[in-house]
């Protein structure tokens, strides 16, 4: 339910092999929230790398609501969950075992090593952390995302 709220959004691609203009997830959400009549602020890019991580997350830190894709799998150079457990003021739990859920429903088993995240911030910033794909940035926003994100931010502005 769409509310009188305007609300921003930032996203940020954690990626070693992607920039710009080779970012498809990035470029998915982007047309997915703009498809909404959403705001996005920036889209960036930056390596899979904690201090990289974190100086995309003060670049695009004006937005109401920051949409991170990938870096979250299980390889030793993902380390998205990591970079971002600092700012994690209050996690929203549901939201990743609804990813999965999700997921599980279309791609079997292999759904329980995908690792996605929502929070807010010290600040109130909504933080979703995504994996990388276009399919599972595809799910998120569709079916977990927009639904929610008004309500998220009324729940935590009371």
């Amino acid at each position: 339910m769409k509310e009188e709220l305007t609300l921003s959004i930032g996203i940020l691609t954690i990626s070693d092999t992607r920039n710009l203009l080779t970012d498809l997830s990035g470029q998915t959400i982007e047309q997915i929230i703009t498809d909404h009549q959403l705001t996005v602020t920036d889209r960036i890019v930056v390596s899979d790398d904690v201090e990289a991580i974190h100086s995309g997350f003060e670049q695009l830190w004006g937005a109401d609501v920051l949409i991170t894709s990938g870096g979250t799998g299980l390889a030793k150079r993902d380390v998205t969950f990591e970079a971002v457990q600092p700012l994690i003021a209050q996690e929203i739990p549901g939201f990743g075992e609804f990813f999965r859920l999700l997921s599980f429903k279309e791609i079997g088993t292999h759904a329980m090593a995908s690792r996605s995240l929502a929070f807010f911030t010290e600040d109130d910033k909504l933080v979703f952390v995504l994996p990388g794909s276009t399919h599972a940035v595809t799910l998120a926003m569709k079916q977990l995302i927009l639904p929610e994100i008004y309500h998220l931010i009324k729940e935590r502005r009371k």
